[in-house]
């Protein structure tokens, strides 16, 4: 299989089977782990991975270490956490791309994809939700020379070529470690959604131009820029998400699911107050 595999874990002992069982054929599976104690090396490493190690500083910083000092069998790299899974629809689509690349007939002077969008079918008290949190595209296929991630959580691409979009999906079970671990994780994420919000609002000027593109990503992250500005923003993400999206028709799953996401908004929104004060010298909380 001409893609390499590659793994970003932190005490995955649980999902880390799963994952490698939908990835039986890829001869090139590294692991950067930010330094596990449970068994997730031992797991990784009887099923052939390669292991790399590393404290975690933001997914942005962390992904750009291992495009800089990983060296991967293969020209192109699909990237997974534990709890997602390769599908054999998702497989056939990247492997006919990386043949047609080693056999010259897709090329960046030829003005071909070195990334790929990629969309994810994310599973909740084992349903699709469909519509509450719809695939949408994340960069998860790409050539490591050609990409680097700002950010610390939820990194944007900076893509030196072409970027192009796959058609299948693969399996993201969110809610793997239940919600507890859920709602931990997200405390995390949330304080470095808050910074990164504070440095948006200072260096990151509106282009509303953009909301109207025509590439989905790029109205993607100018309305993301945009809600950094709004006022209500939990409450507006709900209703987003709940009504105009149509989670509603992901049932009670998917009225659970949008009030997670209300809470987690709520999270970012008073540690950004909480930031803005202790900068002008106030107590914080």
């Amino acid at each position: 299989m001409p893609v390499s595999i590659f793994i970003q874990t932190l005490d995955e002992e649980d999902n880390l089977p799963g994952l490698f069982d939908s990835l039986e054929g890829f001869d090139d599976v590294v692991v950067l782990d930010s330094l596990s104690t449970d068994k997730t090396r031992e797991i990784a490493e009887a099923r052939g991975a390669r292991w790399f190690e590393r404290a975690y500083d933001g997914r942005g910083p962390h992904q750009n270490w291992a495009m800089d000092n990983i060296g991967f069998k293969h020209r192109w790299v699909f990237y997974l956490d534990a709890d997602e899974r390769m599908t054999p629809e998702l497989r056939a689509e990247i492997e006919k791309i990386a043949d047609a690349w080693d056999a010259g007939e897709m090329s960046k002077d030829k003005d071909s994809p070195v990334a790929y969008w990629c969309g994810r079918k994310n599973m909740f008290r084992g349903r699709w939700l469909k519509h509450a949190m719809p695939p949408g595209h994340i960069m998860r296929f790409f050539q490591p020379k050609s990409i680097r991630f700002a950010r610390l959580a939820n990194p944007v691409p900076t893509v030196d070529g072409e970027t192009g979009y796959l058609s299948e999906h693969f399996i993201h079970h969110n809610f793997s470690k239940g919600l507890h671990e859920w709602i931990y994780r997200h405390n995390r994420y949330s304080t470095f959604e808050a910074k990164e919000t504070i440095r948006a609002l200072a260096e990151q000027p509106l282009k509303l131009s953009n909301i109207f593109s025509g590439d989905s990503m790029t109205r993607r992250l100018e309305l993301k820029n945009l809600s950094f500005r709004v006022p209500f923003r939990p409450t507006l993400k709900f209703l987003y998400m709940y009504l105009f999206k149509l989670g509603f028709l992901d049932g009670r799953a998917g009225f659970t699911y949008c009030r997670l996401q209300k809470m987690y908004e709520w999270q970012i929104v008073i540690k950004v107050q909480e930031m803005q004060r202790e900068a002008k010298g106030l107590q914080g909380s």
